[in-house]
């Protein structure tokens, strides 16, 4: 098992072509996943007169963010970790899994992914205005607060444990799948209350492009709590920090 080690980084790191790759993967993986989460909004706009009001709505949308985000996970996990939100990658930093130089270019580089993408849904939608996140009627900003922290706690976790966990094993070759099919999960639980995030990249690039920033805060608070929380569950409290000691022989094979 690989050491835990937490580090600023080097001095060359910010230039070095790993990093910058790494931020690459990171800007067109994040450019997917909203460009899919969000366009099935506009999509959903165009058929419906009022969107998100039918059990049918919500399921196109669930799909809709989980197969985009595994497909995001897909295409860069093997060069930056396929975190493709802020928390996950907030969550990596403080588990001591990433330097505070390769969390920031991933910061940056899912925003800027995110911008990106709203700024073209917009051209290729004849001018329709991106929708992005709020807080239902009749729900409270302390509920959608809430909300996030839960849904991100259990979106990281389930990154940790099958991405980025050194015993992983082979269960990392579904890590992409099971990262998508907890979003689509939440969205269905969480979609009808507050949009479910669950990642400020995914909240930020529509909320600017159209200028909506009602309750904006809700969806960098409560990821950002509920992932770094996971890394520090998971890293602290599930992976062990040394190897288990034996206090006792085990037996032959032939004593079973």
């Amino acid at each position: 098992m690989p050491p835990r080690r937490y580090a600023f980084g080097r001095a060359d790191e910010a230039t070095h072509p790993d990093s910058i790759r790494a931020a690459l993967a990171e800007f067109i993986s994040t450019f997917i996943f909203v460009f899919a989460g969000e366009g099935s909004i506009l999509a959903l706009n165009k058929i419906y007169a009022d969107p998100l009001t039918s059990a049918s709505e919500l399921i196109a949308l669930a799909l809709a963010n989980g197969f985009a985000l595994f497909a995001a996970v897909s295409a860069s996990i093997n060069v930056s970790g396929g975190h493709v939100n802020p928390a996950v990658t907030l969550g990596a930093l403080l588990g001591g899994r990433i330097s505070v130089v390769r969390a920031i270019y991933y910061g940056v580089a899912q925003l800027l992914g995110s911008v990106v993408a709203a700024l073209l849904l917009r051209l290729a939608s004849n001018g329709m205005k991106t929708v992005g996140f709020h807080v239902a009627p009749g729900v409270g900003q302390g509920h959608g607060l809430l909300l996030e922290i839960i849904m991100t706690f259990g979106l990281v976790y389930t990154v940790y444990a099958t991405a980025i966990d050194p015993k992983r094993g082979s269960l990392g070759t579904i890590a992409p799948l099971a990262i998508g099919l907890v979003v689509g999960a939440n969205v269905l639980v969480g979609g009808p209350f507050d949009g479910a995030a669950m990642n400020p990249a995914r909240a930020f690039g529509p909320a600017l492009l159209a200028w909506r920033w009602k309750h904006h805060w809700i969806y960098w608070v409560g990821p950002l709590l509920g992932g770094g929380l996971a890394g520090l569950v998971y890293e602290y409290m599930v992976i062990p920090t040394e190897p288990p000691l034996h206090t006792h022989q085990p037996l032959a094979p032939e004593d079973y």
